[in-house]
């Protein structure tokens, strides 16, 4: 099929035009693809942050039952156009970065190992969870969720994440490879995990570009607080003033 372009008058629209217009959308869709991982990466690190704090601060026991509302509330607040700061996400936040934490720690305290080739791609990474894996950047938030929901082990995750990113799959797909166990079907296989960004067309692709999480709103500064109502005094303040005004002017 021919690639597709608006025709105008005034203009030839030869094949060096065609061909480079058509480079020009794939450049264009390869920068939003850039983007969106970029924006990904940085949430991503961002919620992992909010986990790891939460982890080490000990923050239910510090600061008691209802911490995850009123970090909400607070946070809701601050930032209103923001989709990520309910209760059950914030809460996600934590199980996420925990569901690493133990499982590396346990692992670590009874002399375990990874599987060889998570050993060999992440176990620095993973030996250090002061930050989260660079892979992890790869695919969305609500992915991960799934995978932490659904994995007993880091191998498991890892597997399930490394053919989400290598292969770009959407999450529906994700949900039906887990359901199926294609972890234990392919006896633990991991490939090698190509550093290459999802193609344009993929499903992980499109669902990187949609996401709603990825920062709602790219603001640098959160949401002016309101001006008081003026009520009261202040009301009979502002109309003496402008009667006063008024009558100075006559």
């Amino acid at each position: 099929m021919s690639p597709e372009f608006v025709k105008n008058n005034g203009v030839i629209a030869d094949n060096s035009y065609i061909e480079w217009l058509s480079d020009v959308k794939r450049r264009f869709k390869s920068s939003q693809i850039k983007a969106a991982v970029r924006v990904n990466t940085e949430m991503l690190s961002f919620y992992w942050s909010i986990g790891r704090d939460i982890v080490a601060l000990k923050a239910e026991s510090k600061w008691g039952s209802g911490f995850f509302n009123q970090l909400s509330l607070d946070l809701k607040t601050a930032f209103p156009d923001e989709t990520g700061f309910s209760y059950t996400n914030l809460k996600y936040m934590k199980c996420w970065y925990l569901f690493y934490y133990e499982r590396i720690t346990i692992r670590h305290q009874v002399g375990g190992e990874f599987h060889q080739q998570v050993a060999d791609e992440f176990g620095q990474q993973l030996a250090d969870l002061s930050k989260m894996p660079v892979i992890f950047g790869k695919i969305p938030w609500k992915h991960h969720v799934h995978i932490i929901t659904k994995c007993e082990s880091v191998d498991e995750a890892m597997f399930y994440i490394e053919k989400t990113a290598n292969e770009g799959w959407s999450r529906s797909y994700l949900e039906d490879q887990v359901a199926k166990g294609l972890y234990d079907a392919q006896g633990s296989a991991i490939t090698n995990f190509e550093r290459t960004l999802p193609a344009p067309q993929n499903d992980l692709a499109q669902e990187l570009l949609k996401d709603p999480y990825n920062f709602s709103s790219l603001t640098l500064s959160a949401k002016p607080p309101r001006k008081p109502s003026l009520n009261g005094r202040s009301k009979t303040f502002k109309n003496r003033w402008a009667w006063q005004h008024t009558n100075y002017k006559k």
